[in-house]
């Protein structure tokens, strides 16, 4: 299994370095092209290292979607407003998609993700816990739907402007329109208090 391990690892590496390898240098050795392919794998796994933005980039997604589908689960039982437990619902589905998304780039580029949510959000969820009827919907929409989004949609904008790895830049894209949507899916949940 090792064998296979390292033998895919050096196909890929010496797919990459030959990817990158002018038309016009032919002069390149079998041995030196074998040793440049180990030593990108050795170091790295399969694939070059991420620069320690995209790197930060990766496990900022990988946090908001955990965050996300953590709050939206408390949601799915406690919410009292049928709108909300909608919402609640597509954030599970969409975040859970997301979130998997990035852990397989994340996996292939060898960058270890959180797994559980963040500080202030478990400090959220036990606010959230001690909730119910009409204040529980409207905590979970003023901090899940809307101010989580707002903020996740903020950074997902100014990392993306920085990115380099077009694996990371293209989770970046495909994320923010979804987080966009989300927002204005939230903004547009009308409370009983709302009305």
């Amino acid at each position: 299994m090792q064998k296979r391990e390292t033998l895919k690892g050096l196909l890929v590496a010496s797919a990459v370095a030959a990817m990158f390898s002018t038309v016009g240098v032919h002069a390149q050795t079998t041995s030196a092209a074998q040793s440049d392919a180990t030593a990108q794998t050795s170091s790295t796994g399969s694939m070059a290292k991420l620069n320690a933005g995209d790197e930060k980039a990766l496990k900022d997604m990988a946090q908001a979607n955990i965050n996300e589908v953590a709050a939206a689960k408390i949601a799915l039982s406690k919410a009292q407003s049928s709108d909300v437990k909608a919402f609640a619902q597509k954030m599970v589905d969409d975040h859970g998609a997301a979130l998997t998304k990035v852990q397989t780039v994340a996996k292939d580029k060898g960058v270890t993700l959180p797994t559980e949510p963040d500080a202030s959000h478990k400090a959220m969820a036990e606010k959230l816990e001690k909730e119910s009827g009409d204040a529980f919907d409207k905590m979970y929409m003023e901090n899940a739907g809307t101010k989580d989004h707002k903020k996740v949609l903020s950074k997902l904008e100014s990392d993306a402007k920085n990115i380099k790895d077009p694996d990371v830049k293209a989770l970046a894209d495909a994320h923010t329109p979804v987080v966009e949507q989300h927002l204005k899916s939230a903004e547009q949940i009308k409370l009983p208090a709302d009305k």
